[in-house]
């Protein structure tokens, strides 16, 4: 059966991407390229199934990501 899943992704301050599946509890990896992040994403994948019972995808509706934009008033006081 295939399945699919939303994986987000982001860049932390070493230069890793990390990628986190929001449908499975704690379900997340990392690698040095998205190439790799996701090779070990998808593997994370697969134990977070065998581990969990209940699959919270069918209650998350993924809509997007938005950037916002604020000023910073306090770098300012």
């Amino acid at each position: 059966m295939q399945r699919d899943f939303y994986v987000i992704i982001e860049r932390d301050e070493d230069g890793f991407f990390i990628g986190e599946v929001p449908a499975l509890k704690a379900c997340y990896a990392q690698g040095k390229t998205i190439d790799e992040m996701l090779k070990n994403i998808k593997e994370v994948i697969d134990l977070c199934l065998e581990n969990q019972q209940e699959v919270s995808d069918n209650n998350i509706e993924f809509i997007g990501v938005q950037k916002v934009t604020i000023n910073d008033n306090l770098a300012h006081a």
